[in-house]
Formats: C-alpha cells, structure tokens, sequence
C-alpha cells in the first residue's frame, strides 16, 4: 500500500480490471523482449478483440479521434478543479503534448513554457462500454514505458493508464462510487508500478479512500523507465465471486475480490462499463506522498511512450434478442401497475442506485446514449394500452436531452412511442412524464431504450407503467 493516501479524485484513473484464466495468465507470463513497436499480440484461444490500437501513423499526427478523445484544460466542464487530485498542468491536444512517433508509438510528453507553466496530453477511449458479459472475462492491457527521467529531474511526474466508470462521465461529482482501476501509475520517476481499485465513499468508507484498495509491484529486468513492460487488468465475472486482478509482465500481483466490500459497493461500481485512460499528470496529491511537485529542478520533455492499448474479452455474452421470439413470452407482469426500473432482466450501460424519491428504493441512473434495459413478459391484455408514463430525474448540463423509448421484443424495433427529458433540477429531482403509444395488446418484453445525440448521461428512471 502507498505509505500515504493519496487524492485519486472524481476524474482520476478509473474503475476496470480483474481476473484472468490459467491460459491467459500463462500466456502473458511468457515475457519475451519485444521491439520498441510491436503489434498488440492476438487474443489467445477463447478470447476475442474488442478494441486495438498499435499507434501506427506519420510521426507528428495526433491520435486516431475515432478510437480516442482528447480531454483537454485543467478540469472537465463543471467538474473539480484540477482533475479532483490537485495535479498543477494544462491538458492539451497540441502534438507537442499528445503525437505519434511514426515508429508505431504513442507519446505523452509534459512540457514546461518559459514562465514555468505545464502542460500535458490525456487521452480517453470514446468507448465506454468495456465490461465482461455475464459469466464472462474483460482484459484491459497495454505495453509501454513510463517517461525515462529518474530522481530529482523526475519530481511530479504522474504517469498513468486507468479507466473509469461510464457514469462519471456528464456528472463529473459522484467518483468514487462509480468506480476507477488504476492499471499502471507511477511517480517521481520511481521504479515502481502502483494498481488501485477506487469505489465507496470518500473519504474512508469500505474502500479506504482517497488511498483505495491498492498493491504494487517493482519492473523486473529493465526498470518501468528503462523498458518496455505489459500492464494488464482482468475483470472475471466467471465464478461465483467476481474478481479484479492486476497484472505487470504476465505476474498477478493484485486481486480485489468482491466480498471485499458490502454488495452495494461493488455494485455501483460495476455494473456498467468503463473507458480507459492514458495520461500524464504533473503534481498533484500522489506525488506530494512521495515529495511533492515538480520545481525548478524538474526536467520537461519526457514521453509517456504507449506501443498498444487492447481489450479483450471471453466467455458467454449477454446480447438480447435481435428477431421477436418464435413464442409469446410468458405474461409474468402487469403492464398496468408500477415497474421498478431496477426490477430488468438484462441491461446494458446502466446502473442501479439508491433514490431519494418517495418510496425509497432504488433507481436507474447513468442513462445515455445507446443503454437500455429489458422487462420480459409484460402482459397488456386484449384492451389497447394507449398512454406510458415514467417517473425520471435528470442533472444534465444545458443543452443535454434525450429520449426515453418503448420498444417491443426487441432493442431495434421501432419505437412504440417515447419523451424527451432534459434537467428537471437535479439528478434526484424527480417528475413523471406522460406519453402516447400506439395500441399495444397481448404478451411483450419491453425495452427501454435511451436515445440522445450526444454522449452524456441525461436522465434517471425509478419507474414506469402504462395506461388505456
């Protein structure tokens, strides 16, 4: 554990990881010298990709705006001053800060400006929908090398690999409940690599925070700056206690386990997908546990230098039907009285939370674009249902909205009707919004589905019925 906690913060490194099988595990551990490029290796049997990225192109060329997204000044809009961990630089898309090498390489490289000002790159996954299926494995890897700067010259760098929870993502306040992984973090240049499960409360709480539930472990053979090494997270939904394990070079040095902390933390942690992070911080509450800062001793220009960044995934998925079943579904709820929106049988994107709305319980929070979730064998009767109504809350910026959507058997059905939703006053401000449907009779699983066009969350929903 770090001898000091430090301050990880709502836009610090986030919330992936976990468990791998023997073969994986094994596969990993057979560490062979890689060149300074090398492809991202191809998924072991079992296993499929779900994202790549080798970092090939001209030298000089920003990254591929497809696969990544620059976050650029000292916070995200409305969220905490300086990232939430007060680190000191300026996060900037300029290819001074954030380029590729040509040589098959990513490089984030701090840079100090005449007048001591820093600056920085971070790069975040527009994706944020990584996480095992049911039954399944997530593994979140990347073979790089930290910035090759040690002692005094080092002081304050921050280096990192990490990924967050999605929900973080528009609401910028409600870390670290929703999660963060920590795959790779170093600082002041030491030959040291630091993996952290952040979740609960802060401070304290079940995950000991701001340190987190954390273990670390030294680079072998070349140092962490002198050398290329894997860093890896598995998240294993596979057995009956899911898992998350971090790995350097092959080697499982940590594990957090679910029965760590009480069934809801883990739950808002992760019951929803994440995106993953590459940067370099310059100061902030990690470094100064080891020091502080960068002074005027610190040297700029020391690249962060990222060869591959992959995700893989195994096991059994949780994809819905796509075509109406051959058969009615059983008719196992009433379209006419209260559907919790926690009661689904499959989701995806979603998270469950505790609501402050009349009735307590709990509610469906960090709904964007693209997430649903399913209710099976909802039974309308012969009499057309005409009207939905659902009770939502929303604490979406200005000019944040989307739609919230009835769909019958299936996610790419036609709309049977829908609403739109934008700030009603805060994310437990609740107010129940009516619609029209056309006639719907007999047996369905119904789909709530949220469509907005833009990335970030816009609504929360503690129920929904329907109505003649």
């Amino acid at each position: 554990m770090r001898p000091t906690p430090h301050r990880r913060g709502p836009a610090r490194r986030a919330l992936v990881a976990v468990l791998s099988t023997l073969g994986l595990a094994a596969a990993s551990a057979a560490v062979v010298a890689l060149p300074a490029s090398a492809s991202a290796p191809p998924p072991p049997a079992g296993w499929s990709t779900v994202f790549s990225d080798d970092f090939n192109g001209p030298a000089g060329s920003g990254v591929d705006t497809a696969n990544w997204q620059y976050t650029t000044g000292t916070s995200y809009p409305g969220g905490p001053a300086n990232f939430g961990t007060g680190e000191v630089e300026t996060m900037t898309s300029s290819t001074s800060n954030v380029a590729l090498d040509g040589a098959g390489n990513l490089r984030i490289t701090p840079q100090r400006d005449a007048s001591g000002h820093w600056t920085s790159g971070r790069v975040e996954t527009r994706r944020s929908d990584f996480q095992p299926p049911a039954g399944g494995k997530l593994r979140i890897e990347s073979r790089l090398r930290m910035p090759d700067v040690t002692g005094a010259a080092a002081k304050g760098y921050w280096p990192a690999f990490w990924a967050l929870g999605a929900p973080f993502r528009g609401n910028w306040w409600n870390w670290p409940g929703i999660g963060e992984l920590d795959i790779m973090e170093n600082v002041q240049g030491l030959n040291n690599n630091w993996s952290t499960m952040h979740c609960g409360t802060s401070p304290g709480g079940p995950c000991n925070e701001t340190t987190g539930i954390g273990g670390q472990k030294a680079c072998d053979g070349s140092t962490c700056q002198g050398g290329f090494h894997t860093y890896a997270v598995e998240w294993d939904r596979s057995g009956p206690v899911e898992q998350m394990r971090f790995y350097l070079d092959g080697v499982n040095f940590h594990t957090v386990n679910q029965n760590q902390v009480d069934a809801a933390t883990w739950t808002n942690a992760t019951n929803h997908g994440y995106f993953v992070i590459l940067n370099v911080a310059m100061g902030g509450g990690f470094p100064d546990a080891f020091g502080g800062g960068p002074d005027a001793g610190t040297q700029p220009g020391h690249s962060l230098v990222v060869d591959y960044v992959t995700v893989l995934q195994a096991g059994s998925g949780t994809t819905p039907p796509t075509t109406p079943p051959s058969t009615p579904p059983s008719g196992n709820r009433d379209a006419y009285g209260t559907l919790q929106a926690e009661s689904y049988d499959q989701q995806s994107g979603v998270v469950k939370e505790a609501t402050t709305d009349s009735g307590g319980g709990q509610d469906l929070g960090s709904l964007a674009n693209g997430d649903w979730a399913l209710y099976k064998g909802v039974a309308f009767g012969t009499t057309p249902a005409r009207q939905f109504s659902a009770r939502v809350a929303s604490g979406a910026a200005g000019g944040v909205s989307g739609l919230v959507e009835v769909r019958l058997d299936s996610p790419s059905s036609a709309p049977v009707g829908s609403f739109a939703v934008a700030n009603t006053g805060g994310w437990q401000s609740w107010r129940t919004v009516p619609a029209n449907i056309s006639g719907v009779t007999g047996t369905h699983d119904v789909y709530l589905t949220f469509t907005s066009g833009q990335g970030a969350d816009f609504v929360n929903v503690n129920w929904f019925t329907f109505g003649h």
